[in-house]
């Protein structure tokens, strides 16, 4: 069977799709590439080099003007199936996916509280300080936001979204890293806001501490405020298709089980974060 596309492993997997013709790049240039209407992705070298990789990181930056988000989950009774980022997208007709959180050993579970539109995926609350809230029931709060319960009444503003998922904190309400130095690496997923209010979905490939992927995400020129962990190792994935333009970037580092660079499988995922156009670009 012809495959409709070329397939690039690098940092991630950049793939052309012969059905509209673009040049065809092993990699986004470096800097902010702008996909369409508030939509851009971004490719940095870290200053601080990987244990292994390229040491970049893929950052993609969605206006939530321009797009809706939705939380994908197998634990839906039109679901119940466990699917890599890019078949979530692929299914569920998403711009973008990437991990929603970790999850638990059932491998559908999420590790703490996760709901949407009243599907309830775990009622457990845990100690983790921020939850990513949208699906606003009122036009006083905006339309997606990182709460963070050190900073923010929790029990007031939970009742006034209807889709939130907890997650480990890694950048704090005061733009603090508070994630302490530890001697594990991984390749990372991870969603933050910048001071514009716009999301950033974030991957790296590349193994770094949390710690110190966090000292270089401040670093960088992405504006960021705040971010949570959303997965680690080769479960780690974000997946873009614009309909002109398409990537797959993928983990696979994770100190004592994964020690390589060598994962080209995007392994099946319980639960993701995806994205729709608010207004369909007629030229798309």
């Amino acid at each position: 069977m012809l495959r409709l596309a070329f397939i690039f492993l690098l940092a991630g997997v950049f793939i052309h799709s012969v059905l509209s013709p673009i040049n065809a790049e092993s990699d986004p240039p470096k800097g902010w590439l702008s996909l369409e209407a508030g939509l851009d992705i971004g490719t940095f070298e870290s200053p601080q080099k990987s244990i292994i990789g390229d040491s970049t990181i893929h950052i993609l930056r969605i206006n939530p003007e321009n797009f809706k988000f939705r939380l994908l989950t197998a634990r839906s009774k039109k679901q119940g199936k466990r699917l890599s980022a890019k078949k979530w997208a692929e299914t569920k007709n998403m711009v973008a996916t990437i991990n929603a959180s970790m999850y638990q050993a059932d491998k559908m579970t999420s590790v703490s509280y996760m709901r949407t539109k009243g599907q309830v995926n775990n009622t457990w609350v845990s100690k983790d300080q921020t939850l990513l809230a949208f699906d606003p029931t009122t036009p006083s709060v905006p339309a997606i936001q990182i709460i963070d319960r050190e900073c923010q009444d929790f029990k007031k503003i939970r009742k006034l979204y209807e889709t939130l998922v907890q997650s480990i904190r890694m950048v704090s309400c005061h733009g603090e890293n508070v994630w302490k130095q530890q001697s594990k690496k991984w390749s990372t997923a991870a969603i933050g806001i910048d001071s514009q209010g716009r999301v950033l979905f974030i991957h790296a490939r590349s193994p770094y501490t949390t710690h110190d992927l966090i000292s270089t995400l401040l670093k960088l020129p992405i504006e960021l405020k705040q971010a949570m962990y959303v997965e680690g190792g080769p479960k780690a994935q974000l997946y873009i298709n614009t309909g002109q333009q398409e990537f797959e970037f993928l983990g696979s580092y994770s100190t004592g089980s994964f020690e390589h660079d060598e994962n080209d499988v995007a392994w099946p995922l319980p639960n993701v974060l995806g994205i729709q156009r608010t207004i369909v670009n007629s030229e798309k």
